[in-house]
């Protein structure tokens, strides 16, 4: 009986030690390339302790490509999924809406934070393109928010609710859909994507 005992606590010890420990803070992460969303609509959580691990871990749960080039300047992340940087776009990244002023591998998360890759065309627009983030409210409503670089907040303009196929206008910043199936997406010309909400 005490064979079995210390062979099964050697086997359970054995098998603890194989199993990755995921090190780093629970973050958010989402990336959305020129055209669609690569990874994480619904901002699914990963285990990261930089901006640049947010994308590593979700690079393998999402089985995507990308390249980091380095430079006098630091790591430069230059390709995620089939868009690769080059002239006057390419990847950038917020965290917790705001742009950091150093690189990736240098901003340090925290439980919580939410890491957001995008795709940019770079002088178009001062700061970068504003980047939209959904809220449920009540009623079956929607509310979306642009946010610049610095992470200050102002309604839209033009932004739409896309939903089971459709388009639905938003005024305000705010719109109802009414019953739906599926997840809920806001766009608006010149700004990055918003998250999904089902």
């Amino acid at each position: 009986m005490f064979q079995r005992f210390c062979v099964l606590t050697i086997v359970v010890a054995l098998a603890a030690s194989l199993v990755p420990f995921a090190s780093g803070a629970r973050v958010r992460v989402r990336i959305e390339g020129k055209t669609t969303t690569i990874f994480g609509a619904t901002e699914p959580r990963v285990a990261a302790d930089h901006a640049l691990g947010a994308l590593e871990s979700a690079s393998l749960a999402g089985e995507f490509y990308y390249h980091v080039q380095t430079s006098s300047f630091g790591s430069y992340v230059d390709q995620i999924g089939r868009f690769p940087a080059g002239g006057t776009s390419g990847w950038v990244f917020k965290v917790n809406d705001i742009s950091p002023p150093v690189g990736a591998d240098k901003v340090e998360l925290r439980d919580g934070d939410r890491v957001l890759w995008y795709f940019a065309q770079f002088g178009v627009v001062p700061g970068g393109p504003p980047t939209l983030r959904l809220a449920r409210t009540r009623n079956r409503c929607y509310a979306v928010t642009a946010l610049d670089d610095a992470g200050k907040t102002r309604k839209p303009t033009r932004a739409v609710l896309r939903v089971d196929g459709r388009t639905v206008r938003t005024q305000g910043g705010v719109a109802c859909p009414g019953p739906h199936r599926g997840l809920v997406r806001a766009t608006a010309p010149g700004a990055v994507r918003s998250n999904a909400l089902s």
